[in-house]
């Protein structure tokens, strides 16, 4: 298990899990399932290893594997005005 220290934010340990991480690639979101990631218990805050992100970036670039992969739907929900909290 790897020791991804503290959080930046909180100053709470953060602990290890596997998280879904999206991106924005070309007005096309991406999600990324299954991502090892220190995860702060506290606030949320989320850091990956070095080699993680890179690899992460290697994905991004591959658009043949994005374009054949499984899609999701998403509730797409419209910011409006008058119905924002005051």
């Amino acid at each position: 298990m790897y020791n991804y220290g503290k959080c930046e934010i909180c100053d709470t340990a953060l602990e290890e899990k596997s998280i879904q991480q999206d991106f924005w690639i070309k007005d096309k979101l991406v999600v990324i399932e299954k991502v090892p990631a220190g995860v702060c218990p506290q606030c949320g805050e989320k850091v990956v290893k070095a080699e993680v992100g890179e690899h992460i970036a290697e994905l991004l670039k591959d658009s043949n594997r994005i374009n054949k992969a499984p899609t999701i739907s998403v509730p797409l929900i419209k910011y409006e005005a008058e119905t924002a909290p005051a």
